[in-house]
């Protein structure tokens, strides 16, 4: 990653299937470190989010605002400075892929978490007040634990979508000139600049290989392990299972890692618990003082946080007024609305074919292990890899791209709506449904009274983050390339796009802030509204 490098140099970049093998290692490098960070972050933002009323009513907007930049925008902003973090070398242009990678999983997650945490149910809150678990050993003893069999199941969406974007990570254009790191997505973007079938071929060949492999090894034994953790008095029929589990459960020198691990630990929860509880007893004698620093200390940061925003959004505005009329701004504005049509409906239909589908499987435990990694494989699938099929269908039909290049956008959000409702049904406790089965209710009334309002939070969270997916993905599929032939739909998506491929940064910056403030506007008046409602209707008490 830290090898010379100028931005007119070219990599070595290879259409030899033999290279696959290497550069789809180097995929999942970047993938690996941008989950890493995404789990940290999610952690730490979630947390805040959930536990502050007061940093709550700053922070979900702020995600809704995080959510709604597509990743070309986050790219064409942040390349130049992570480059010139690393002058000389390759690790800045590395940087900048890996935080593009980042941006396509973190808000997933952290909406999973921040929706798991603040739907605890009051009867497991009451056991830890009784028990009087300090705030370190509550968040561990109990919040963490109940959040993760629906962080599982996001994570696995997170990186699926990760992969979906990989073409636009790892194809950076700088100014005009694209710089392509070795990588899966790279080859794809040669391969299809070559219009090569076979290459596209092995590239699916190789991400299905690479996808039932870290399935296996790593989400499989996850889930398994995960469990567990599910908020439950009855036994379940169904446990999921893993060999990669069983072996690590069985093999002695894991048994011993494992001893040593937890005692490593357990002698550091037990020097946290007494600083918490320390910390927390300090805080009650003084609560006055501490509320006081706390409000003053809040409140700067606001400050602060908006004196850059304004700053900035006015260094902005002048910018793009420079250089664009407002008769341009009014055609953006018009090319965002039709966007939003198309989000909106694309979400509407994947919603009335996945929910009840998601339902099912979540249901269905061995029938969830079966499919789980095809839901992956497909989630993963980069909509580039379908451009040929599109191009050459809408060119020989002569066929109206605003219509027909729609199902790309859908093929890549869909599944978080999937995802998040075979989430949101897995963590149906076992308990209601024995007590459904003891009363004979079946049919729509089982519906009504049981897996919707089971799924609901969970249904409302994959829908705000396909609806953010949504967005993003336009810029990919609402601007086609194969070879030298582009196809164009309406939309703020082939604006950004097409902006991006010429290097004009006043049209990028307009379509990047045009969309994102769509994002914000349609999450504040609709999106968060509704997760508020489903969150506090349908918890379980």
């Amino acid at each position: 990653m830290a090898v010379p490098f100028v931005i007119s140099e070219t990599l070595p970049l290879s259409l030899d299937p033999q290279n696959l093998p290497y550069y789809a290692l180097q995929t999942i490098l970047r993938m690996f470190f941008a989950l890493i960070i995404s789990l940290i972050f999610s952690f730490v933002y979630a947390s805040l989010a959930a536990k502050s009323k007061r940093a709550e009513r700053f922070l979900i907007p702020i995600l809704d605002i995080l959510q709604s930049v597509p990743i070309l925008g986050f790219l064409s902003i942040t390349v130049t400075g992570f480059m010139a973090l690393f002058p000389g070398n390759l690790l800045g242009v590395e940087c900048a892929s890996i935080f593009a990678i980042f941006t396509s999983q973190a808000w997933n997650i952290t909406f999973s978490l921040y929706q798991s945490f603040i739907t605890i149910p009051k009867e497991l809150t009451e056991v830890a007040t009784v028990y009087r678990l300090s705030p370190w050993r509550r968040y561990w003893k109990l919040e963490v634990p109940y959040a993760t069999p629906h962080l599982v199941w996001n994570t696995m969406m997170s990186v699926s979508a990760g992969w979906f974007f990989v073409v636009a990570s790892e194809a950076i254009t700088l100014s005009g000139d694209t710089i392509l790191l070795p990588g899966i997505g790279s080859y794809i973007a040669l391969a299809s600049k070559h219009e090569s079938i076979s290459s596209i071929i092995y590239a699916i060949l190789t991400m299905l290989v690479v996808i039932l492999l870290y399935d296996q090894l790593l989400f499989r034994p996850l889930l398994a392990w995960s469990d567990k953790f599910k908020a439950e008095l009855t036994a379940h029929e169904q446990i999921p299972s893993s060999w990669v589990l069983t072996m690590l459960r069985r093999a002695r020198v894991f048994h011993i890692i494992n001893w040593i691990w937890l005692g490593f630990l357990g002698f550091f929860d037990s020097l946290l618990h007494v600083f918490s509880l320390k910390l927390n007893k300090l805080e009650n004698d003084n609560k006055k003082t501490y509320g006081f620093l706390s409000n003053v200390i809040f409140y700067i940061i606001i400050l602060i946080c908006a004196y850059y925003f304004i700053y900035y959004a006015v260094d902005a505005y002048s910018y793009i007024f420079a250089h664009i009329t407002l008769s341009e701004v009014q055609h953006v504005f018009f090319l965002t609305f039709i966007t939003l049509i198309r989000v909106v409906v694309l979400c509407a239909i994947a919603s009335i074919i996945w929910v009840p589908i998601g339902v099912l499987i979540g249901l269905n435990g061995p029938l969830a292990g079966r499919l789980q990694p095809w839901v992956q494989f497909m989630a993963a699938f980069p909509a580039n890899l379908l451009f040929p099929v599109f191009v050459v269908l809408i060119v020989k039909y002569q066929l109206t791209p605003d219509i027909w290049l729609s199902p790309l956008m859908v093929l890549g959000t869909q599944w978080y709506i999937l995802f998040n409702v075979i989430g949101g049904a897995l963590s149906i406790s076992f308990d209601f449904q024995e007590l459904m089965k003891n009363f004979h209710v079946k049919g729509w009334l089982q519906w009504k009274k049981l897996y919707l309002p089971g799924i609901a939070p969970a249904y409302v969270t994959g829908l705000i983050t396909a609806a953010g997916g949504s967005w993003n993905a336009s810029i990919v599929v609402e601007y086609v390339s194969w070879g030298n032939k582009t196809i164009e739909a309406n939309g703020v998506g082939a604006y950004i796009a097409s902006a991006t491929a010429v290097g004009d940064q006043p049209r990028i910056l307009l379509g990047v802030v045009m969309l994102s403030c769509f994002v914000v506007v349609l999450n504040r008046m609709l999106w968060h509204p509704l997760y508020l409602y489903v969150t506090t209707r349908y918890r379980l008490d």
